[in-house]
């Protein structure tokens, strides 16, 4: 089917019709504009991100991190 071919198809259809194909057609060119990453590459290079030389932190340190935090936000 040509372009025009389409267009005058979809001039006959109703409104609804035509503002579900205009949408589809958004969809497609969205997912081919846009294609969604790989969630696993995505999960690897978060990990990535947190990895440090440090240790991490004990339950006490956490405590008195929680504590700071709420001070900040309750208090000031």
């Amino acid at each position: 089917m040509s372009l025009q071919e389409l267009k005058e198809q979809a001039f006959k259809l109703s409104v609804n019709d035509r503002l579900a194909l205009v949408n589809a057609i958004i969809q497609s060119l969205q997912d081919t504009l846009n294609p969604q990453p790989n969630r696993k590459t995505l999960i690897n290079q978060m990990r990535g991100l947190l990895k440090t030389d440090q240790p991490p932190p004990t339950d006490t340190q956490i405590q008195a991190i929680l504590e700071e935090r709420r001070v900040e936000k309750y208090i000031q």
